[in-house]
Parts: C-alpha cells; sequence; structure tokens
C-alpha cells in the first residue's frame, strides 16, 4: 500500500541522460531536465507530485520498481529501448504494481518493427506514443483521473 500522497514515479530508462543529443526528429531536441520541467508544470497544475527517476542500468530500473509503491501512487514510464525488449523490467513492474502509463516520445507504433513490441502490454493502463513532450501531460491528465486527483484539472 503507498504512503505517498498524489505522488506520480516519472521513471526514464537507457539514453535519456543523453536526450538533448539524439535525434531531434524523434525525440524533440529537449535535455532531460527541460523535460522535466516540463512534466512538473503539468503535474503541478494537475495536483499531482512527480519524483523524477532515469538509470541507464537494466538492474536499478527493476529495482525501483520493486519499490515503486512505497514511494508513489502512480507510475509513468519510458524505459527506451528496454520496453521492447526487457522481460526483467516488464516482471519488475508486477511485482509492485501501482497504476502506470507507458510513455514514448517518438511514434514507436511507425517506426522500425521491433519498437513495436512492449513488455508492458497488459501490464499499463495506457500507452501513449508519438506525441513528443505532450505525451507526458496526456499520460498525466489519465493517471490523474486514475487517482482522483484533480478531477476539474484534469478535464
Amino acid at each position: 500500500m503507498s504512503r505517498a500522497t498524489n505522488r506520480v514515479a516519472v521513471l526514464h530508462g537507457v539514453n535519456f541522460d543523453v536526450l538533448e543529443r539524439r535525434d531531434p526528429g524523434l525525440y524533440g531536441g529537449l535535455s532531460l531536465a527541460e523535460l522535466e520541467y516540463r512534466i512538473g508544470g503539468w503535474a503541478a497544475d494537475l495536483g499531482l507530485d512527480p519524483i523524477f527517476f532515469q538509470t541507464n542500468s537494466e538492474s536499478e530500473f527493476c529495482g525501483y520498481l520493486h519499490r515503486v509503491s512505497e514511494t508513489a501512487d502512480g507510475a509513468i514510464i519510458n524505459a527506451g529501448a528496454w520496453t521492447h525488449y526487457s522481460r526483467a523490467i516488464g516482471d519488475a513492474l508486477a511485482v509492485d504494481p501501482v497504476p502506470a502509463i507507458e510513455v514514448h516520445l517518438s511514434d514507436v507504433e511507425n517506426r522500425e518493427e521491433w519498437r513495436r513490441v512492449s513488455v508492458f502490454e497488459g501490464l499499463v493502463e495506457a500507452k501513449i506514443s508519438g506525441k513528443g513532450p505532450d505525451g507526458y501531460r496526456d499520460a498525466l491528465k489519465r493517471l490523474a483521473t486514475l487517482l482522483g486527483v484533480g478531477a476539474d484539472a484534469a478535464e
């Protein structure tokens, strides 16, 4: 049972520490700090308190998911390339589940075939892809509704 109130864990996986150096046509050209700043503003507008986590270690990502309900009521997960092949991360989400939304900056459904697979299928409330940073705003609205937080703001 979560001890948090209106907290949303925002988890970023591999290569997000160099987000601004990745293809801006696919990933928007923002740094991780800039992306987190935007997410923080949207979250505040909805009455949510974001907690940010990023790692390039699959083991650390799994470990965070094992304990996610201790600090958060919901989660937004963008695991990067791990989304498409790390069954360990998918299994880790099932260990200590909270309502979660999968987000991708790029439109993974219209990219390489391997990117269309998600280890989170069946474990998340929704998958949002191809909306750039705005996908996080949509995910926050979804979580606010699911958590019964700031219903007026989520409209």
